[in-house]
């Protein structure tokens, strides 16, 4: 087995955990910081698929962004302490049910594909392509979406500022 084989399936297996992690922590926040590890994963496993550009976007913006945005949300909302809320099996039969049609579905499905093998391809920086791209042949609407996102961003700060009375 080579190394890149190996450390496939190593970032696949920390991304498959960190998902379960995600999904059946009882704490809000060790869900959101295994939802980094997902987040991070799902970015390796983009970078072995050659999409180097994606797996940037992908740590910028969802490791980066959504995952603060949700730390945020998390800390800054008020815990319910009084409600309890008890839902044990009201649906569990159906969802199993659904759970094992969608898996033996899927496992036909994957069964019955003729899988072909990729050809072994040079790795090509998709970035540098893209960046061209962006200050060459699409310059302009890169400029009107940066003075968009100028426009909204002083938006915010007009809206969020508090009004200094006199």
């Amino acid at each position: 087995m080579q190394m890149a084989t190996i450390l496939f399936y190593v970032v696949a297996a920390i991304t498959v955990i960190s998902a379960a992690g995600v999904a059946f922590s009882r704490n809000i926040i060790y869900s959101a910081f295994s939802l980094l590890g997902t987040f991070a994963g799902v970015a390796g496993i983009y970078i072995f698929l050659g999409a180097d550009f994606v797996a940037a976007v992908q740590v910028l913006i969802y490791v980066g962004g959504i995952l603060v945005l949700i730390l945020f949300a998390v800390m800054l909302t008020h815990r319910m302490t009084d409600v309890r809320i008890t839902n044990r099996a009201v649906g569990s039969f159906s969802g199993v049910l659904v759970a094992g049609i969608l898996f033996f579905l899927l496992f036909q499905s994957l069964r019955e594909t003729a899988w072909t093998r990729a050809k072994e391809v040079a790795y090509n920086p998709t970035a540098t392509k893209i960046g061209d791209l962006l200050l060459e042949n699409y310059l302009l609407p890169f400029e009107l979406a940066s003075l968009v996102l100028l426009a909204a961003l002083i938006g915010a700060v007009v809206l969020s500022r508090k009004e200094i009375r006199q």
